[in-house]
C-alpha cells in the first residue's frame, strides 16, 4: 500500500533552475521554467522517509482562471521511475532519506503562463512556464544556438530606418529581461479580448505560438482593445511624445502598466515592431525585426496602388500609400497545418493598418508562403505579398478634369533587411520574400497570387529616360544639388519639358512643403543626348520643413511635346544626422561606476538650445533613462559634451543606447557596444 509524503518545507532552487532554462536575467527569485525541459526542487519531510514504490505523491499544475484537463490548462500526473519530457512527468533523483530531490517536466505543447503546482493533498508552489525554443519538442524549437542568442536572448538590436539607398542602424533596447517586463507582458495577454470573452478557451490557445502572436499583433496596438500603443503619422504628438522619443520597450511597457492598461502615446511602425520583439522574446518566441524599403499599403487587395499626381509632379492625397519603409517582425515557429516547407520564420505585423478577421492585426503568414505566392495560407498573406510586390500606377488628373497614365519606375519592396547574428552589421532577406526580378521562379509565384499586372507588364518605353542622380555632400544643415538626368534614346530630335520639385515627406509618405522647384518648359535634346538638370535646396528653405524622419521627396515629371507623354520619376532622399561620439571612462566591470562621455558636433548655420542627452541599455542603466541637460546653447560648429553615469548590473555584451534632442536636432540615435567584465 502506497503512503503519501508528509511535507514540510521545500527548497524551489530558483538559481539553478532559472540559469538551467536561460531564464535568470528576468531574476532568481521566483521560479520561472521553460516547457519540455526539467527543473529541480527538494522537498524536505516532517516525518518519515521516502521509500521508492512505497512512497507516493499526486501533482496537479494548472494554469488560468478556469484549469481544465480537456482544454490542457490542468494536468494530474504522479511519480515515474523516470522523466517523460514529453508530457507532464516526475521522478524522484535522490536515495531514500528525509530529503527528497524532485525532477520534473512540463509538456513541450503546456499552455505558457502562471502556473500553480499541487504537491500532494494541499502544498502549492507557483512558477512561469514559457515557449522554449532549445526544446524539439516544441513549436518554437530552433537548432542554431547562435541564432537563440540573437533572436530570443539578446536585449538589444538594430532597427533599420532611412532608405534603400541609405539604410540607416537605430539602436533599440529590446530589455525583455528587465525588471517587471515578463508581468507585464503575461498581462498583456490577459487583456487581449479573446480572453476577456472566454479566459478557459484562450489560455488553452496559449500553447500554440500561432495563436499567441496573432494575440500579440493585436495587442501591440490599442485599435480595438486594451493594447498598448496609440499609432499616430500626422498633426503633431500633443498629449504624449514622438515616437522617435523612445529608445527602448522598457519605458513603453512599464508605462502601459502604471497606466492601468491606458495606451501609450504614440508609436509608428518601428516602434509597434520592436514592442512586439520585446514581448516574444519575453515568452520565448524567437523574433527579429524586418525593415521592408519602399512598402506598399494595398487597401483593397488588387495588387496594385494607384497614385494621382497634378501637372507638376506633386502627389494629391490618395487612400493608397506607399510607406518609404515599413517595419514588422518574424516569429520562428513550426506550422503542421502546413508543408513543411512553410515551417520558420512568420511575419506578423502589429502596426494597425488594415482588419483582419474584424480586428486590426496582421499574420502571423508564413515568409515562404509569399515569396511561393501561396495567397491562400493563414494569416493576411495577400496584405504582406502586396507590401513587397504590388504595382505603382500613376495617374495625372489634368485641371480640366482628365486623366492620362504616366510612365514610371517605381519598384516596391526593396532591401528587406534586418540584423545580422552577432553583429550590428545589415543582413538583407529580400531572397526569402522575392525571387529574382524576371525570374521564372518570379513569374510562377505571380502566377499563384494572380497578380495579372506584373504578368502583362510592358518594358519601359526606352525612347526618353529619366533619372535622379544626387551627390554625397547631402547633409543636413547644408547647401547641395540634386540632378533630374533625361536621355534621349530615339534617333530623332526632342522638345519636352521638365518640372523638377522637391518637398518635405514623412516615412509614411505624408507629403509636407515644397522645399525647391523648377520648370523648365522648353528641354531641347538631340539623338543619343544627354542632359543633367540641377536643383539647388538650400538649407534656408528646407531646413524648417523638414520632418523629424528627415525626408524630402524629388520628383521629376517629364513630358515629350511630340507624343504629349508623361514619364515621371521619383526618390526620397535621407539627410544624415550627425555622429554621436560615446566615450567610456572606467573600467567596464560588474557593480563598478561607469562615466559615458558623449558627443556631438552641432552641423548646422544656427544655434542649438535646449540641448539634452539620454542614455539607456539593459542591464546598464538599471532599467532607466539617465538624461543630463545643457546649461548654454551650441554654435555652428560647436561640440555638445555631456559625461553621464551608470553602474552596470550584469557582464556580457552591451549596448549603451544614446539619444540627442534639442530645437533643431530632434531624437538623433547613436550607440556603444561596452563589453561589461565580471566583478
Amino acid at each position: 500500500m502506497s503512503k503519501a509524503l508528509d511535507i514540510e518545507r521545500w527548497n524551489l532552487e530558483c538559481e539553478f533552475n532559472n540559469t538551467d532554462h536561460r531564464t535568470d536575467l528576468n531574476g532568481v527569485d521566483r521560479l520561472i521554467l521553460r516547457r519540455g525541459q526539467v527543473f529541480t526542487i527538494s522537498l524536505y519531510l516532517r516525518s518519515g522517509t521516502f521509500q521508492p514504490g512505497v512512497s507516493s505523491l499526486e501533482f496537479v499544475a494548472e494554469t488560468g482562471p478556469q484549469p481544465n484537463e480537456q482544454y490542457g490548462t490542468r494536468a494530474s500526473f504522479g511519480l515515474s521511475a523516470s522523466i517523460d519530457t514529453s508530457r507532464w512527468s516526475a521522478a524522484v533523483t535522490s536515495p531514500p532519506g528525509d530529503m527528497v530531490a524532485l525532477s520534473l517536466c512540463a509538456a513541450p505543447d503546456a499552455p505558457i503562463g502562471r502556473y500553480t503546482l499541487t504537491l500532494g493533498p494541499s502544498e502549492r508552489i507557483e512558477f512561469i512556464l514559457l515557449f522554449n525554443p532549445w526544446c524539439p519538442g516544441d513549436a518554437v524549437y530552433m537548432e542554431n544556438e547562435q541564432s537563440l542568442e540573437e533572436y530570443v536572448l539578446s536585449q538589444d538590436g538594430i532597427i533599420f530606418r532611412g532608405s534603400y539607398k541609405l539604410p540607416i542602424p537605430t539602436p533599440w533596447n529590446f530589455g525583455q529581461f528587465e525588471s517587471g517586463i515578463l508581468d507585464t507582458c503575461l498581462q498583456i495577454l490577459d487583456m487581449n479580448p479573446k480572453c476577456l470573452r472566454n479566459p478557459g478557451k484562450d489560455c488553452s490557445g496559449r500553447r500554440n505560438p500561432i495563436y499567441v502572436s496573432r494575440v500579440l499583433s493585436a495587442m501591440v496596438n490599442c485599435n480595438d482593445d486594451k493594447g498598448v500603443l496609440l499609432g499616430k503619422w500626422t498633426d503633431g504628438y500633443e498629449g504624449g511624445v514622438s515616437p522617435l522619443f523612445w529608445k527602448g520597450s522598457v519605458e513603453i511597457l512599464r508605462n502601459w502598466d502604471k497606466q492601468a492598461c491606458q495606451p501609450v502615446r504614440y508609436g509608428q511602425c518601428w516602434v509597434f515592431a520592436a514592442v512586439a520583439c520585446t514581448i516574444s522574446r519575453a515568452l520565448g518566441i524567437p523574433c527579429r525585426v524586418i525593415t521592408n524599403y519602399v512598402s506598399a499599403h494595398d487597401n483593397n487587395g488588387d495588387l496594385v496602388i494607384e497614385r494621382y499626381i497634378n501637372e507638376n509632379g506633386g502627389l494629391l492625397k490618395s487612400g493608397e500609400m506607399i510607406w518609404n519603409y515599413h517595419c514588422w517582425v518574424e516569429n520562428w515557429m513550426s506550422r503542421p497545418e502546413f508543408k513543411s516547407d512553410f515551417h520558420g520564420w512568420q511575419a506578423s505585423d502589429p502596426t494597425p493598418q488594415e482588419k483582419s478577421e474584424g480586428v486590426f492585426c496582421c499574420g502571423p503568414t508564413p515568409v515562404r508562403a509569399i515569396k511561393e505566392g501561396e495567397l491562400t495560407s493563414k494569416y493576411d498573406a495577400p496584405f504582406i505579398f502586396a507590401e513587397v510586390n504590388a504595382d505603382v500606377v500613376n495617374i495625372m488628373k489634368k485641371k480640366d478634369g482628365s486623366t492620362s497614365k504616366v510612365t514610371t519606375y517605381t519598384y516596391v519592396g526593396k532591401k528587406i533587411s534586418t540584423k545580422r547574428v552577432g553583429s550590428d552589421a545589415r543582413e538583407d532577406v529580400t531572397h526569402l520574400y522575392k525571387y529574382p526580378e524576371g525570374s521564372d521562379e518570379e513569374r510562377e509565384a505571380f502566377k499563384k497570387a494572380n497578380h495579372q499586372n506584373k504578368l502583362l507588364q510592358q518594358q519601359q518605353n526606352e525612347g526618353l529616360h529619366i533619372a535622379i542622380k544626387v551627390t554625397s555632400d547631402m547633409r543636413k544643415g547644408c547647401d547641395f544639388d540634386v540632378f533630374a538626368v533625361v536621355t534621349n534614346n530615339t534617333q530623332s530630335d526632342k522638345k519636352c519639358r521638365l518640372v523638377f520639385g522637391s518637398c518635405a515627406v514623412s516615412y509614411s509618405g505624408h507629403m509636407g512643403n515644397n522645399c525647391g522647384f523648377k520648370d523648365l518648359l522648353n528641354v531641347e535634346l538631340s539623338p543619343g543626348a544627354e542632359r543633367r538638370v540641377p536643383l539647388r535646396l538650400n538649407y534656408s528653405k528646407y531646413g524648417e520643413q523638414l520632418t523629424e524622419d528627415n525626408l524630402i521627396r524629388l520628383a521629376v515629371l517629364l513630358i515629350d511635346f511630340s507624343n504629349s507623354q508623361a514619364m515621371l520619376a521619383v526618390r526620397n532622399i535621407v539627410l544624415e544626422n550627425p555622429e554621436i561620439k560615446v566615450r567610456i571612462l572606467g573600467e567596464p566591470k560588474e557593480g563598478r561606476k561607469l562615466a559615458a562621455e558623449i558627443t556631438l558636433k552641432n552641423p548646422l548655420p544656427e544655434a542649438l538650445e535646449n540641448c539634452c542627452f539620454s542614455i539607456e541599455g539593459s542591464n546598464l542603466t538599471s532599467g532607466q533613462v539617465l538624461s543630463e541637460r545643457l546649461g548654454s546653447s551650441v554654435g555652428p560648429g560647436e561640440d555638445a559634451k555631456v559625461k553621464i553615469y551608470f553602474t552596470p548590473t550584469h557582464s556580457g555584451m552591451r549596448k549603451l543606447v544614446v539619444d540627442f534632442d534639442s530645437n533643431k536636432l530632434c531624437h538623433v540615435k547613436g550607440y556603444r557596444n561596452v563589453i561589461i567584465g565580471k566583478k
